[in-house]
């Protein structure tokens, strides 16, 4: 038997809740990321906007100027409302973010934990080589499993609850700020992108969804955690994030896969669906595909690291990977198995 196996199965509802607080947490940084970004611009037009028209207004001066003056003015006004209301969303998602990026550690904890003990039990009567062990440590293990479900489900619900509360608040903020357009552009579009949801457009192949894959992955060479050493990325949870920014490049593409932070449940997920192949297949990595750094999905001690093939020469290939130094870098590989126990087609 299969004891990690079997106590995954019995996991899957609290490593689901895990999967879901994975993609909020996504989603949360993505948002926080973008509006802070507008917050900058703004205040960085408004105050380029300013210096500027002192520059136009000390060698202008009459009636023309002094209406020049009060329409600017206004403009002004407008540029600094919006900037202010986006650094005021910027705090109001970086809370909510906080509370996501604890709920997906605590639920994950206890995801951890509860395969453990499992294991365990399953390991014990495997070791005693009898049914009747066998078949007590099963009905022990599956008897665990709610009470660990239990607590991940609460966390959940606590998480939803603060979302919720965060989008009022939010809705609130919208409708008290006074703009000129500006806001609805700036904000709306960066929201929009925030969110990280998938092209709900499947291409019919899967090179298809690869080019996309990779062309979305470029577009993210040199982005650095925020600030340096901590972790925090745009594209997931506070915490290693190669395999967060994998998976996140893939959902632009249309692939249907939730973030996964830990990259041996790329691999896993690809077992699932047919699309996971061996070091024995390596040379058959097309761009778009990921590749699984170490020896082995069991564990972070074994599947180290993942990247995104962008081509693949000869016995090198060029991947973009996340979380390379704190960035995302591309990097170019020997394509070994010493190197590599696998990859996963989108």
């Amino acid at each position: 038997m299969d004891t990690l196996a079997t106590a995954r199965h019995f996991a899957a509802d609290i490593l689901a809740h895990r999967n879901k607080l994975a993609g909020k947490a996504e989603d949360a940084a993505r948002v926080q990321f973008a509006l802070r970004q507008v917050s900058k611009t703004l205040h960085d037009q408004h105050d380029a906007h300013k210096r500027e028209t002192d520059v136009v207004l000390s060698h202008w001066k009459g009636k023309a100027s002094e209406e020049f003056e009060r329409t600017t003015a206004r403009l002004r006004k407008d540029i600094r409302l919006t900037a202010d209301a986006s650094a005021e969303a910027e705090r109001i998602v970086a809370r909510v973010t906080s509370t996501v990026d604890g709920g997906h550690t605590a639920v994950r904890r206890l995801a951890d934990e509860y395969i453990a003990k499992a294991k365990k039990l399953l390991d014990d009567a495997t070791a005693v080589g009898s049914r009747a062990a066998m078949a007590t440590a099963i009905a022990a293990a599956a008897d665990l499993a709610p009470r660990y479900t239990k607590q991940s489900a609460a966390t959940l619900r606590k998480v939803n609850g603060e979302l919720g509360d965060a989008a009022g608040k939010l809705r609130s903020l919208r409708k008290e700020l006074r703009h000129d357009g500006v806001a609805e552009r700036e904000v709306g579009d960066h929201h929009g992108a925030g969110h990280g949801k998938p092209d709900k457009t499947t291409p019919s192949k899967a090179t298809s969804r690869g080019q996309k894959a990779v062309s979305a992955a470029r577009k993210e060479l040199g982005t650095r955690e925020n600030p340096p050493g901590s972790n925090r990325n745009p594209y997931g949870p506070t915490a290693a994030w190669c395999s967060s920014f994998a998976t996140a490049m893939w959902r632009k593409a249309g692939v249907d896969i939730p973030i996964l932070p830990f990259t041996g449940d790329v691999y896993r997920w690809g077992q699932r669906h047919g699309k996971a192949y061996g070091r024995n297949s390596l040379h058959d990595a097309k761009p778009g595909d990921v590749l699984l750094f170490g020896t082995g999905p069991q564990s972070p001690s074994t599947s180290t690291h993942i990247g995104i093939v962008e081509k693949v020469e000869g016995n090198k290939v060029t991947m973009i990977e996340g979380n390379s130094g704190d960035a995302v870098r591309r990097n170019t590989h020997t394509l070994s198995g010493s190197t590599f126990y696998g990859g996963v087609r989108p």
